[in-house]
């Protein structure tokens, strides 16, 4: 009976995702829309992301445009924003909202580094989790003779191959958002 990495594979995608999510919302010097996915707002009775209430784009490098659908949400878009704490100056004008990027301390940019270092080693984690899962059934499969040993140690080495495969490319994203903060 053959094994399947599957749920492996499933596993170091949803975790290569939440990295990918957990990195947009860093903040770095350069206006990015995607800091805003997580801040909910409170229009006609129910809480909305600000992407159903207006659209995102970038101004310039340090300035986001909110640009609502419905002028009268405007204040509570504001609220939302700056309840949210991300460091963000929020202005609104006739055409919606400008929310500027403050340039990044020396101080802070460290921060950022060491919180995008401490996601990388939640990943990490979760990829070991993953991986010692994958090992319980291999075992568990030799055991009950579904794999003979070398069929074992044949998909444990795979298994370990994938591993790598997925630090590396977990490491790539901190790397990238490590010069991204540093610029």
């Amino acid at each position: 009976m053959a094994y399947s990495f599957d749920i492996f594979t499933k596993s170091v995608t949803d975790t290569t995702e939440w990295l990918t999510r957990e990195y947009s919302g860093i903040r770095t010097g350069r206006a990015t829309p995607a800091i805003l996915d997580g801040i909910s707002v409170e229009s006609y009775g129910t809480k909305m992301s600000i992407k159903e209430v207006g659209s995102v784009g970038v101004e310039d490098a340090r300035t986001l445009r909110v640009s609502l659908w419905d002028a009268s949400q405007i204040k509570n878009v504001e609220k939302a924003i700056q309840d949210a704490d991300l460091g963000l100056s929020v202005v609104s004008d006739d055409k919606g909202l400008r929310i500027m990027f403050p340039e990044l301390s020396a101080e802070r940019r460290d921060q950022l580094v060491k919180l995008a270092k401490s996601k990388l080693e939640d990943a990490r984690v979760a990829v070991r989790k993953a991986r010692d899962e994958a090992m319980k059934v291999i075992d568990a499969k030799e055991k009950e003779g579904g794999m003979g040993e070398d069929e074992k140690f044949r998909l444990k080495s795979d298994l370990q191959k994938k591993v790598d495969d997925a630090n590396t490319s977990l490491e790539a994203l901190y790397t990238k958002k490590e010069a991204e903060m540093k610029s």
